[in-house]
């Protein structure tokens, strides 16, 4: 019996879009250090792909853009930080869109009587996360909504998906998750016992896992999720 579809946020119901990574701090570092923004900016983005490596090595542990940018600016007043941080998000926004199917995919999800969730990977906090939501008219359709900056561990990590099942006040098997990553969402999804969707195609890591599921287009989610019921 499936009680619950539940969502990833990045390249799943926001659309892929590329970006320079290094242009994203370079906001921020105009705050940091206006007149010499350049080794600042590449230094936010080399912490940045630290901080992935080793929370990954580490069992997947979760952080903040605070942490971040503490690491490279450690000296720096915390009001400077706050105003870096919200640089560097604010030039995140523009190239934030959600995938056109996603409100009438969650709408009749809900109307088929099934929860409905999201777990995302992020440093980035939950109001951002949450505005922007709002603004695609997806908040209101997602039951729970849970970041891992608000929690100790990330997808894959078992503790992630254990304490989405249980805001959702489903158990896991009766769960199905939808997700553009095959390690952080399909075997992370499985290893707790929940049916895995990949969303196909997105320039992501591959990783040796089976869905129990592959889609093109998150328009096509309602049938395999009809089918299964």
């Amino acid at each position: 019996m499936i009680e619950a579809v539940l969502f990833d946020w990045g390249g799943t119901l926001s659309t892929y879009v590329p970006v320079d990574l290094l242009d994203m701090w370079r906001a921020a570092a105009r705050v940091l250090a206006p007149d010499d923004r350049e080794p600042v900016a590449a230094a936010l983005l080399a912490a940045e792909e630290h901080w992935w490596r080793t929370n990954i090595a580490a069992g997947d542990r979760s952080g903040t853009t605070a942490d971040l940018l503490r690491s490279v600016a450690a000296e720096a007043h915390v009001d400077l930080l706050t105003l870096a941080q919200e640089a560097y998000h604010g030039a995140w926004e523009p190239t934030v869109a959600h995938d056109p199917a996603a409100v009438g995919v969650l709408t009749a999800l809900r109307e088929r009587g099934l929860r409905t969730g999201l777990l995302s990977n992020t440093h980035w906090p939950r109001d951002l996360h949450e505005r922007w939501l709002a603004d695609a008219g997806l908040r209101d359709l997602l039951d729970v909504r849970l970041y891992t900056s608000d929690m100790t561990h990330m997808k894959p990590h078992p503790q992630a998906f254990h304490a989405l099942a249980a805001a959702v006040g489903v158990s896991p098997r009766h769960a199905v998750f939808v997700g553009d990553r095959p390690r952080d969402d399909v075997s992370g999804a499985q290893g707790v016992g929940m049916r895995a969707v990949l969303l196909a195609g997105r320039p992501v890591e591959q990783w040796p896992v089976q869905p129990d599921a592959v889609v093109a287009d998150l328009s096509e989610l309602l049938a395999v999720v009809d089918a299964w019921r």
